[in-house]
Order: structure tokens, then C-alpha cells, then sequence
């Protein structure tokens, strides 16, 4: 079975599929520094449009890592995620504390998706 890598560059692929499953990852892309929803939020619009070529949504969301460097910040977190998953759709998840790459960060997230029929 063929290994789709979207946008692959020497040190990472923005979207990597297998057998119909995709993974990838969003960092809250971005020119101004947010708080946690406005970081969730961005994150959210970044992994609509990474479903989008996948052709996919965030229905077929299998699970979610999310990395956050501070748990006193997951109520609010929270807050978003529930807004942003309509009901009975919230996919499987695993969040844990960490140190990130940029201190601007307050989390990323890490996603498994079910590709559409294109990707298997």
C-alpha cells in the first residue's frame, strides 16, 4: 500500500496517510501571541483546512494528543473543544504536560484521522 506524504520536506510532512488513515500535527500558526483560546481556535481553523485535503472533516477525527504546558489552562481549553465538536463526534484523546519548541505556545495537538476514499 502506498504511504501518502503531503507537502513532505527533509524534516517532516505536513500529513502522512496510510491505508486510509492520516496523521498530522498543528502548532497555533500565527503572528501574534494568543492566549489559550485564541491558540485552540487557530489550531482548530489550521486542522479544518489540513482535513480539507485529505478529504476529510472533523467527524472523522479518530483521536488527539494535545501537548499543553500548563493543566491549570485545560477548563478553558475545554471551553473551545466542546464548542467545536458537534455532538456525540468528540474523538478519542490524551492530553499531557510538556515543554514546547516555542515558549509563545501553549499547546499543540496531534491528530489520527480517517481519510477520505482517495487515501486508502
Amino acid at each position: 500500500m502506498k504511504i501518502h506524504r503531503i507537502n513532505p520536506t527533509q524534516r517532516w510532512s505536513d500529513i502522512t496517510v496510510f491505508n486510509g488513515i492520516a496523521n498530522f500535527v498543528e502548532v497555533p500558526e500565527t503572528d501574534q501571541v494568543l492566549e489559550i483560546e485564541g491558540q485552540v481556535s487557530a489550531i482548530f481553523a489550521q486542522a479544518e483546512a489540513s482535513l480539507a485535503l485529505i478529504d476529510s472533516d472533523k467527524s472523522r477525527i479518530l483521536s488527539v494528543t494535545i501537548y499543553i504546558t500548563d493543566f491549570s489552562l485545560v477548563d478553558r481549553l475545554n471551553a473551545v473543544w466542546d464548542a467545536w465538536f458537534d455532538e456525540g463526534t468528540a474523538p478519542s484523546r490524551a492530553c499531557v504536560k510538556v515543554e514546547l519548541a516555542d515558549p509563545d505556545w501553549l499547546l499543540e495537538m496531534a491528530f489520527t484521522v480517517a481519510a477520505g476514499e482517495a487515501y486508502l
